[in-house]
């Protein structure tokens, strides 16, 4: 079976690749990384502009209704730019709060751009919680706001400011349907993996054709071209399976694609790193902002493992 995108879906995913190729998003992450939020809420308005995030609204309250194919194209491009902020989260708390009595409270502004909102389930970490405008806490009791965060701890992608969210709040929903906000999250970060994956390979294609040893392009070996094949084939399996699951939204579709998607990007970012050699571990090299998200989105919203655990339970 094959997955293709229409002309239109194309020409979304074209649109947002042009509008984010020329927004330096790099100084954006590393900006949002130490804090400062001005040039990423300034690509958050725009990418709203575009409609990203009303693609998990209901119409009556500013979205486009629920569009999980055009959800993972854009997310793809959000990944393929490592775009800032939380993304996920924001996408998920959408699900979560539509058909509940407080959608037309915080969904306009989601669809909008104008506010960014984390969740945490359970005892995780929220990402971004010092940074976003809404604080959601999933407990057993049900979805509530939270009454504020902790302290901003250290994280792997340092654009991904992790905090606790404290406890307490007022309470939502006490039914909050967060098997189906699952699966908009996983499928969210499977898209937003392959991304990584592409900019990765992208990056470091450019990157083997211009550097010489032995008096040509170290492209040119053999063993270079092995890992970048191995790299390409991975992504390139990993992205029908992101857009059949985005068809069918079932858990089973959608954790295979996450686990696939998430561990392409995460080869793909090995064979980054080695091809590169020593300037791949520089913090300023470019390559970095990619690298920790690869490894940052594997296990967000479910690892591997459990991902796995789920396809197979479904098949039993």
């Amino acid at each position: 079976m094959r997955f293709l995108l229409d002309a239109d879906q194309r020409a979304f995913a074209g649109a947002l690749h042009a509008m984010l190729r020329s927004a330096d998003t790099p100084s954006a992450v590393r900006d949002w990384s130490r804090g400062d939020p001005t040039g990423g809420r300034a690509l958050w308005s725009r990418i709203a502009e575009a409609g990203v995030f009303g693609l998990a609204v209901p119409e009556e309250y500013g979205g486009a209704g629920a569009r999980p194919v055009e959800l993972a194209v854009a997310f793809v491009e959000l990944g393929r730019h490592a775009v800032p902020g939380p993304l996920v989260e924001t996408v998920t708390a959408a699900v979560l709060l539509a058909g509940t009595p407080h959608a037309g409270r915080f969904l306009p502004g989601l669809a909008a751009g104008e506010a960014m909102a984390t969740l945490a389930h359970g005892d995780a970490y929220a990402v971004d919680a010092d940074l976003a405008t809404h604080r959601f806490s999933l407990t057993p009791d049900g979805l509530h706001l939270a009454a504020g965060h902790g302290p901003v701890r250290p994280s792997l992608d340092p654009a991904r400011r992790l905090a606790p969210l404290l406890a307490g709040g007022e309470l939502l929903t006490a039914r909050p349907p967060w098997p189906h906000a699952l699966r908009w999250a996983r499928l969210a970060t499977a898209a937003q993996a392959l991304g990584v994956g592409l900019a990765l390979l992208d990056r470091t294609v450019a990157h083997v054709l211009r550097r010489v040893q032995f008096g040509v392009p170290t492209g040119s070996f053999q063993a270079v071209k092995h890992r970048l094949a191995d790299a390409t084939i991975a992504l390139e399996f990993a992205r029908p399976l992101v857009l059949g699951a985005a068809l069918t939204m079932t858990a089973a579709d959608v954790a295979a694609a996450k686990a696939r998607a998430c561990e392409a990007a995460y080869t793909t970012a090995r064979t980054a790193l080695q091809l590169h050699g020593a300037i791949g571990y520089t913090a300023e090299y470019d390559l970095s902002l990619w690298l920790t998200r690869a490894r940052a989105l594997r296990t967000a919203w479910g690892s591997p493992d459990e991902c796995r655990a789920e396809v197979l339970g479904a098949r039993v």
